[in-house]
């Protein structure tokens, strides 16, 4: 991983950096004497952490919330945009076009490791170095997490022979690590969220890890290892007996930051920082709503009247007279430019969907549709409590989660971890179902193209790391 750690993580820390941060931290090198005296330096080096999930360009407030949308069935190509991401959207990925979340995610983690490595040297109290630590165990669990989804089978659909990305433990920039098990990487993601959560602090901020947003993250990697008891523990510790999730009033200022109710962590956007790459990456203003992608025609059907997400979430109106559903979930906070916003990355909505999901699976039908009653009542206007049992109250669990993430790049991990194929309506771009559809519909359950190819000039420079299957 030499090539990763010192190459990649420099361009990306040239690029969320100023040249006084470079002057004094060289986090790039492996001079630590420096870098970890005072915590300042500490604090540096953590905000370090956050910046990059903000800036590099493959990642929560980066591409993210569209490439993972693309390439599953709730989006279509709109002809009249840019006609980007048409590789992953045709699922023709190769490892020439996928370099960005390896090489960041990496980067990151090496800013993790540094601070996981140095943090005992500093003189603090153990309450600020335990918080610290916590969050960057915390910050490594999750971005191993992301890349096992991205380039290994999720655990339930692998072997005990499949393998994923490597977990990545140590900043000595002459590792060249070759593939891992997923099982096993699986459980280095768990042992550091289980150790960041006894460490880390209750109350950093949403701008932050905390301790509800990583045991909301082990909510979900739970819920992907079928650990339904565990999931379901975890999703309770996370909530608290009163889930906030955010009501129908509350519910759209979240997405314009105007409220953080139902917020656990998130990538904090300033007007100094002033990316708008969310709400670009689904639209551009020249004089209307210029799309990329417009909502699925069958999948925009799913969103009813009375539900307070159609509305927040997508807005239909004409480009050079011709009518889309465009999504407008990323529109921006009020009083910055377009676009510009925070990138949500856990939820207590999801938390919430994750437990019912869990509790259906366990066997506990009323918790599951107690909880999916719950999230529906502060979601649909004139709400009346639904009864349901069996596959029926599964698919409504599975329908409001569908909604709930829609166009956060969930979709597609989703269908994968369940082993389901991708099935396209065959709908075109048009808000009423005609116009261009795409060219390929089905992506079958189990096929390789669910996993994504490991970048070629990585495969090039580290010989240990072999392709991914199928490539």
């Amino acid at each position: 991983m030499k090539k990763i750690s010192l190459i990649l993580f420099t361009v990306v820390f040239l690029a969320a950096c100023n040249k006084k941060e470079l002057d004094l931290y060289p986090y790039n090198q492996i001079e630590t004497t420096q870098a970890f005296n005072t915590t300042n330096d500490v604090d540096l080096a953590l905000g370090g952490v956050y910046n990059g999930l903000r800036a590099a360009g493959s990642y929560y407030q980066g591409d993210w919330n569209i490439a993972f949308e693309v390439v599953s069935d709730n989006l279509v190509l709109n002809q009249q945009g840019r006609l980007s991401q048409q590789t992953f959207y045709n699922w023709q990925y190769t490892g020439n076009g996928t370099s960005g979340l390896f090489g960041n995610a990496y980067s990151l983690i090496r800013r993790a490791n540094a601070i996981i490595e140095n943090i005992s040297k500093v003189t603090a109290t153990d309450s600020y170095k335990n918080n610290v630590k916590g969050q960057a165990l915390a910050a490594r669990g999750l971005l191993h997490f992301d890349l096992s989804r991205v380039y290994g089978k999720t655990f339930t659909n692998a072997t005990v022979n499949d393998s994923t990305a490597p977990y990545v433990t140590s900043t000595d920039a002459s590792l060249v690590p070759g593939k891992m098990a997923v099982k096993d990487v699986y459980a280095l993601v768990v042992a550091d969220l289980t150790d960041a959560e006894a460490l880390i602090g209750t109350s950093n901020g949403v701008g932050k890890i905390s301790k509800a947003a990583v045991q909301g993250i082990l909510s979900k990697v739970y819920l992907y290892m079928g650990e339904w008891d565990k999931s379901i523990a975890a999703a309770t510790a996370a909530l608290g007996a009163t889930p906030a999730i955010g009501t129908i009033a509350t519910f759209p200022s979240i997405w314009t930051d105007a409220s953080e109710v139902g917020v656990l962590f998130k990538i904090k956007n300033t007007l100094t920082d002033n990316s708008n790459t969310l709400g670009v990456n689904y639209w551009q203003n020249t004089g209307g709503i210029k799309s990329e992608y417009n909502v699925d025609y069958d999948f925009f059907k799913l969103f009813k009247s009375n539900d307070v997400r159609t509305a927040t979430y997508i807005q239909t109106s004409a480009f050079n007279a011709v009518t889309y559903n465009h999504v407008m979930k990323y529109a921006g906070k009020t009083g910055f430019p377009a676009g510009v916003l925070d990138g949500k990355v856990v939820r207590s909505a999801e938390v919430l969907l994750n437990r019912a999901e869990a509790n259906y699976r366990k066997g506990l039908t009323t918790a599951a549709l107690a909880d999916l009653n719950l999230l529906k009542a502060n979601r649909y206007t004139g709400h009346t409590d639904v009864s349901l049992s069996g596959t029926a109250l599964l698919n409504e669990i599975l329908l409001e989660r569908r909604l709930e993430l829609a166009f956060e790049g969930d979709r597609f991990f989703d269908l994968k971890r369940r082993n389901e194929g991708v099935t396209r309506s065959g709908k075109g771009d048009k808000a009423d179902g005609t116009g261009t559809a795409a060219l390929f519909l089905t992506l079958p359950a189990g096929d390789f193209k669910f996993c994504f190819p490991f970048p070629q000039s990585e495969l090039n420079f580290n010989k240990n790391l072999t392709q991914v299957a199928g490539y």
